[in-house]
């Protein structure tokens, strides 16, 4: 089964493995840094896969980021069923990838776009990235382990469940919590993912009240 699901450093191109090699151990980088790396590569296309090597050990929180960004602009009615699911498919990645870090289905793991593209996508989010990367930094560190992880994996899958189900008001705040979590996580932000936990609690809580609120009405109705 893992050899038809992995896509990281088996099967990679010379180029992304080298940048694998290069990337690893790097204390302190900084995520804008590490895209910044990727873009320069020479290679023609830029595949999701790519970009899970090149994050390696902070891909858990990179992609958390990016799959809660699209849940914190307003969509249609049910559109959190799509895109909470893969918050979903990394939070259990979390718990169960015996890796420490994403593993990419191929079919997934092969899409990519021109280099000159994810040059201009690079471009246009790491001003937005190095201005977040000013309020969070490597400190208080305490995910070093695997089991720590996968608990915090618990909790982002919780959230996660909560991000996909149709709460009116109840979706944003868990993804923004899940966008706080994903970033200070990549960031090596111990102080960060605690804050985005709290946050977490709140988004809980407000969920919580609208569902007990909404029972009331309806058990008052019928």
């Amino acid at each position: 089964m893992e050899n038809a699901t992995e896509r990281m450093t088996e099967g990679a191109d010379a180029v992304t493995a080298a940048f694998d090699h290069d990337g690893e151990g790097r204390p302190g980088e900084h995520l804008s840094r590490r895209l910044e790396r990727l873009a320069q590569a020479p290679h023609e296309r830029t595949t999701v896969g790519d970009v899970a090597v090149a994050l390696q050990d902070r891909s858990f929180g990179a992609f958390l980021l990016i799959f809660a960004l699209p849940n914190l602009v307003p969509a249609p009615p049910g559109a959190t069923l799509v895109l909470g699911l893969p918050l979903a498919v990394v939070a259990w990645q979390m718990i169960a990838s015996p890796h420490g870090r994403v593993v990419l289905p191929r079919w997934l793991g092969d899409y990519g776009v021109a280099r000159s593209t994810f040059e201009k996508i690079v471009e246009k989010l790491v001003p937005s990235l190095r201005v977040a990367e000013r309020l969070f930094g490597p400190r208080y560190w305490f995910l070093g382990s695997r089991f720590s992880e996968r608990i915090l994996g618990l909790y982002v899958l919780l959230l996660a469940l909560v991000v996909i189900l149709p709460i009116p008001l109840g979706n944003w705040p868990p993804a923004f919590a899940l966008a706080i979590i994903g970033f200070a996580h990549s960031e090596r932000d111990g102080l960060g993912v605690l804050i985005g936990c709290l946050v977490g609690v709140v988004a809980l809580l407000l969920a919580g009240f609208v569902v007990l609120t909404a029972g009331a009405i309806i058990a008052l109705v019928f």
